[in-house]
């Protein structure tokens, strides 16, 4: 047995159904008997929406008001009246199951699942599968229009059914025309057999979408697997939303297995964007009319999207993640800020017997640098849903001396994570210069003089320029590459930056003028201080309230006496090439600008020992601002003198630096000297460019190459 089913909307009717979120108002149904060619009852049931606000549309093709409309029942009390009728109609014409037939999939899929989903209750089995009277029209009659082209009025009028639509009430002409139609395709001239019904999968199923994905991303013969015509993207994903949260958002279509790609920003964090294949372009299609329907209070862009977007963000090439997703149906948990000395008993205990792990030790992946070192992240594989809830319930619980955090993951995002940092080189390398520049000559401020100002609570977006404006006619009493950005450990603004003006009275007026003024959607503070101070929070100390806190290469005892800083020549980096400084701040000429530059040459002063390299130096700052990144240039005397030398400079050619990250802070110069023991030159071999007094010269003493400074 069929069930004819007809409805409609408050708002858009025909190919736009569904379309603009708005609730099923009108349910029409009918049991036709394919055997017997008999019919039940025909039945109309209005439903009561939430919104009773009728489109004009609606109102015209309806006639329904929203004064008939509030009398009548909810949506899930008409499924249950719908069942139930059905039901007694079967057991009248003696028989007991049946499947749905509709006018296109737009109720159902469109219309039905998406709002039962946002309501929270179930639909029962029947809606799972359904006969699409068009498809099954168009395989009936090849010569009729095409699929997506075809009305009940155009069936009708291809069958020349004498109807008259202004009859009956609207939706019962519409069920008795479908039920016309049937009749006529059954007749014995076509003899049609209704076989395959359409389907809507139960739930999303996990796990990698294609084997071949995890080992072939990049294939060209494979990648032509994933159709572009089945791929969208959904943007303005709220960050904690899952997969499933997004199958969800697409319930009553099918995507395919495992086709929820969550994406990841350069942090490694969902930058709420998905990219979702689903099983045919047709639905496909169909997931583009969902485009700015509401995620809770959200609204979710969906575009079109291309095979070659999804498998770089699906795809992989690692074989222990293969494995570890090879297994079906599982749920995955995603920990984050794990102990770095935490082992897979660790995590076990940690989760407990009430969250058991899928295959114990099997079901945990830890992320780790190619290096082998961990990162803190691990992925978890659940057996079911109770016991991933159980789990996520340990939300930031504390394992060892740290709060651990929990999410639900996707496949996708175990690739992306995976390939992420395994694609993180050793020693991240400064960006190649491609505009190298030679200011005219300055000095990094010193003295307690109070000519230079602090801002402090920048947007981490600001730059120079939004610097610039900020101090608007203040800008030309900037020195010269005056301007210093204050970068974190991991060399990302700090929100603080220092400048040096031309005088301590231009200093006081611009915190005078600028203080608690707004920068984009925040106020900044802006204090007057010393060139003594500046240099003391750009070399890694700290300045508040409570004084100056020396930075650790300035502490007693770990490092020899400091020295009077050198003019040094600067390089723009690549990313702020675009930034001349010339162009930005007034430059400084000199009669010499047509003599030819002597050479800079590696030059230690000689106190020696210490470079004046502040702690961000690797990290370059922004381009008015004095490079710290490099040697020390020679003053003119020393020049000379190298060039005269018979020996090989220290360190003058590529290759001969390596980075140390992740020193203690209090590491001082004899603690580097042990770490690289047996990889040092002999004193005598660079004598001749570094003046070492005796304290230098002992703790320098043995070894055969010099490789770190």
């Amino acid at each position: 047995s069929l069930v004819v089913l007809f409805g409609a909307t408050a708002g858009a009717y025909g190919a736009k159904l569904g379309s603009d979120e708005r609730e099923l108002i009108l349910l029409v149904w009918q049991v036709v008997d394919l055997h017997s060619k008999k019919v039940g009852t025909l039945h109309k049931s209005l439903v009561k929406a939430d919104n009773l606000d009728l489109s004009d549309q609606c109102r015209e093709v309806s006639a329904l008001t929203p004064e008939g409309l509030s009398k009548a029942e909810p949506l899930d009390r008409v499924l249950q009246q719908f069942s139930q009728l059905v039901s007694s109609d079967l057991k009248v014409l003696g028989r007991s199951s049946y499947t749905l037939c509709s006018d296109g999939q737009l109720l159902i899929r469109q219309v039905l699942h998406p709002e039962t989903s946002k309501k929270n209750f179930p639909l029962s089995d029947c809606f799972y599968s359904f006969y699409d009277l068009r498809k099954e029209f168009h395989t009936c009659y090849p010569s009729s229009a095409a699929v997506k082209d075809q009305t009940i009025k155009t069936m009708a009028e291809y069958l020349g059914l004498g109807t008259d639509e202004a009859e009956e009430d609207f939706g019962v002409w519409q069920v008795k025309t479908m039920v016309a139609i049937i009749f006529s395709m059954l007749s014995e001239g076509c003899n049609h057999v209704f076989t395959e019904p359409e389907s809507v999968k139960y739930k999303y199923e996990t796990g990698p979408c294609l084997l071949w994905l995890l080992f072939f991303p990049l294939c060209s013969s494979k990648s032509e697997t994933v159709d572009s015509e089945t791929v969208i993207r959904a943007r303005g994903l709220p960050w904690q939303s899952s997969d499933q949260d997004i199958a969800r958002f697409f319930k009553g279509l099918n995507i395919a297995k495992g086709g929820v790609a969550l994406c990841l920003n350069s942090q490694g964090r969902r930058n709420g964007e998905a990219l979702v294949r689903f099983v045919n372009s047709e639905q496909r299609d169909l997931a583009l009319e969902r485009h700015k329907h509401h995620m809770g209070s959200r609204y979710i862009e969906v575009y079109k999207a291309t095979g070659e977007e999804f498998l770089k963000i699906a795809g992989g090439t690692s074989n222990e993640v293969a494995q570890f997703l090879s297994k079906e149906n599982q749920v995955i948990i995603r920990m984050r800020g794990l102990p770095f000395t935490a082992t897979q008993e660790d995590v076990l205990g940690f989760l407990g017997p009430e969250c058991p792990v899928t295959g114990g030790k099997e079901g945990l992946l830890f992320v780790k640098y190619p290096d082998g070192r961990p990162t803190g992240d691990a992925f978890v594989l659940f057996s079911c849903e109770e016991y991933a809830q159980n789990a996520l319930k340990k939300h930031k619980e504390i394992l060892g001396k740290r709060y651990i955090e929990l999410f639900r993951s996707t496949a996708a995002e175990v690739q992306q994570v995976l390939n992420r940092y395994m694609s993180t080189p050793l020693i991240p390398t400064l960006p190649t210069p491609i505009i190298p520049v030679i200011p005219p000559p300055y000095t990094i401020a010193t003295g307690s003089i109070r000519d230079c100002v602090r801002l402090r609570g920048l947007p981490y977006t600001a730059g120079i320029d939004d610097i610039l404006e900020f101090m608007g006619d203040a800008t030309g009493d900037i020195k010269p590459h005056g301007v210093h950005m204050v970068l974190n450990q991991q060399g990302r603004p700090s929100g603080d930056a220092f400048i040096q003006m031309k005088s301590a009275d231009k200093a006081f007026m611009v915190a005078q003028k600028c203080h608690k003024k707004m920068m984009k959607d925040r106020y900044v503070e802006v204090f007057q201080c010393s060139g003594e101070e500046m240099n003391f929070v750009l070399m890694g100390g700290t300045l508040n309230r409570s004084g100056l806190s020396p930075p650790p290469c300035k502490l007693p005892c770990l490092s020899p006496p400091a020295y009077a800083a050198f003019q040094t020549a600067a390089v723009i980096p690549a990313e702020a090439a675009l930034y001349q400084p010339q162009a930005l701040l007034p430059t400084t000429r000199t009669p010499q600008a047509s003599a030819a530059a002597p050479p800079t040459v590696t030059y230690y002063p000689a106190q020696a020992a210490q470079l004046y390299m502040n702690y961000t130096a690797y990290y370059p700052s922004p381009p008015v601002s004095p490079t710290t990144v490099g040697y020390i240039a020679a003053p003119p005397g020393a020049v000379a003198a190298a060039a005269t030398a018979t020996h090989t400079p220290l360190l003058p050619q590529p290759g001969a630096l390596v980075r140390m990250q992740g020193l203690p802070y209090n590491t001082g110069m004899k603690e580097i000297l042990s770490f690289f023991q047996g990889y040092q030159y002999a004193p005598d071999d660079y004598n001749g460019l570094i003046q070492l007094s005796d304290q230098a010269r002992s703790v320098l003493q043995a070894p055969k190459e010099w490789v770190c400074l």
